[in-house]
């Protein structure tokens, strides 16, 4: 990966480059209407040493020229372009806010204890460098190798934890189909069972049983294709809680109903779970201004609404649960995104 294409990269998304004197120094903002966000980028090579106060204090220099053009909240993400990814890690490892570009791999490294996306970029920045592995062009200021292949290391672009619930979702289908009605008369959900006889694992086995094929096959397609968007911006530990506990409070909520009209159902699925993610969603597109990568909010309320409409318009369908599902997501999402801006709040100061 060489400067230039970083450059032609930077400007497509709207970043307006700043240049310092040493061209390892460079930074890209795009400026919002109260707050900017950056990209500092240093080319740190072999012939480049920098301590973690030097690396600081260039951070505090982006801030100050900003707080000159009257600009007093600045979003700064460093990335570090280097080969020696150990070189790297050492001055940012205590960085939230600070990538790694490895250009030997054209591959973008993450550690644990860096936030997991900033503004909808890093999976810009993946397939960036994707495509400029495939397209067989130099890396950082030297040629690959003729007998070399661009490397991308995908391990972040898999959505272990939406492919582990799709598999665990089927794997238990498939478990039923064998053993009858066993799975549905321990698992399935209801008000009398949960409140009166206290069988409250109910709650959460329920969510993993499925009624027939076109209620898994429905339920999974969302999940796999809105779950791994949802993962990829919250983290596999957040959006794994926002699953678990939307498609929970989903039942609580269809007990309640349940309770209120005075029904006697027995209720599965992962709808409620499933309407928890795309409630997520909804926020992370929401805070995205609308767009987020293909998802444009005009398209979501579409499908939130169709999927409703066609719950109320079917029988034996447990709308509460999406309702409660939906609902429940969006608050926790909120305040999953309230948090981490909190967060980054406190590092900036």
């Amino acid at each position: 990966m060489v400067e230039q294409q970083l450059d032609d990269f930077m400007a497509e998304e709207g970043y307006v480059k700043v240049p310092s004197n040493l061209p390892e120094f460079i930074f890209y903002y795009y400026l919002e209407k109260n707050y900017v966000n950056v990209f500092h980028v240093i080319y740190y090579e072999k012939n480049l040493y920098i301590t973690e106060e030097q690396y600081q204090h260039i951070k505090d220099k982006i801030r100050a020229f900003f707080k000159e053009k009257k600009v007093d909240d600045v979003h700064i993400m460093s990335l570090i372009v280097s080969r020696d990814t150990e070189k790297g890690k050492r001055i940012c490892k205590e960085d939230p806010f600070c990538w790694m570009i490895d250009p030997s791999n054209d591959r973008l490294v993450v550690y644990e204890n860096q936030v997991g996306d900033f503004y909808g970029m890093r999976n810009k920045i993946e397939r960036f460098l994707a495509q400029t592995s495939s397209s067989g062009q130099t890396t950082a200021d030297t040629q690959m190798d003729a007998g070399q292949t661009g490397k991308w290391n995908i391990r972040f672009r898999i959505s272990y934890v939406t492919a582990f619930l799709v598999a665990a979702n089927i794997l238990v289908f498939m478990i039923c189909t064998f053993t009858g009605d066993l799975l549905y008369n321990e698992g399935a959900f209801s008000a009398g069972m949960f409140w009166e006889d206290r069988e409250y694992y109910r709650i959460l086995t329920s969510t993993f049983l499925h009624w027939d094929m076109d209620h898994l096959v429905s339920n999974m397609i969302v999940l796999y294709y809105l779950g791994e968007v949802v993962e990829k911006y919250f983290g596999r530990i957040k959006y794994s809680f926002i699953y678990l506990f939307t498609g929970m409070l989903g039942n609580l909520l269809s007990a309640c109903y349940e309770i209120y009209k005075g029904l006697y159902i027995s209720s599965a699925g992962a709808s409620g779970a499933v309407f928890g993610v795309i409630g997520a969603l909804f926020v992370l597109v929401c805070v995205h201004k609308g767009h987020l990568e293909q998802i444009t909010m005009g398209r979501l309320l579409f499908m939130i609404g169709y999927s409703l409409y066609s719950g109320f318009a079917a029988k034996g369908i447990n709308n509460a649960a999406h309702i409660g599902g939906f609902i429940s997501g969006v608050i926790i999402a909120l305040v999953f995104w309230k948090l981490g801006k909190k967060d980054r709040m406190e590092m900036r100061e």
